[in-house]
């Protein structure tokens, strides 16, 4: 892993937080984008080398949806770039991890991404991202 790529905040309202986090941060989101296949849209922070994503739900069966049902607006996963997916995958399975993914999929903001078992990593989700080439 090389570093946290992003920070992913799920929200209820996807416009009303980009102002509170346009205010916080004093810029701009960078970037929306919708990901139809996980039925969200969202919207992209810089902050140094790293991201702020909030994901907001386009419907009620989405992950984010019922996350925000169960828990509440909040941090919901943390994500780590790395080199090679494949390899982080394998080499975490190897370790004893279990992976919500077991083959990666396309992401938001031109990703490959990944989802960890959250009972394995003390309760925290967490996102394997790789740009695609």
């Amino acid at each position: 892993m090389k570093k946290i790529e992003h920070i992913g905040i799920a929200v209820s309202d996807l416009e009303a937080a980009n102002k509170t986090y346009e205010a916080l941060m004093g810029r701009q989101n960078y970037k929306t984008e919708a990901v139809l296949a996980e039925g969200v849209n969202t919207s992209f922070f810089e902050i140094g080398e790293s991201k702020i994503e909030l994901l907001a739900a386009t419907s009620a069966d989405s992950a984010i949806a019922k996350s925000i049902l169960k828990r509440g607006e909040g941090m919901h996963h943390i994500a780590f770039a790395v080199d090679d997916i494949q390899s982080e995958i394998l080499r975490l399975k190897n370790k004893g991890f279990r992976l919500l993914n077991e083959e990666p999929k396309k992401g938001a903001d031109n990703k490959l991404i990944a989802f960890m078992h959250p009972k394995d990593t003390n309760g925290v989700l967490i996102e394997l991202c790789q740009e695609i080439q």
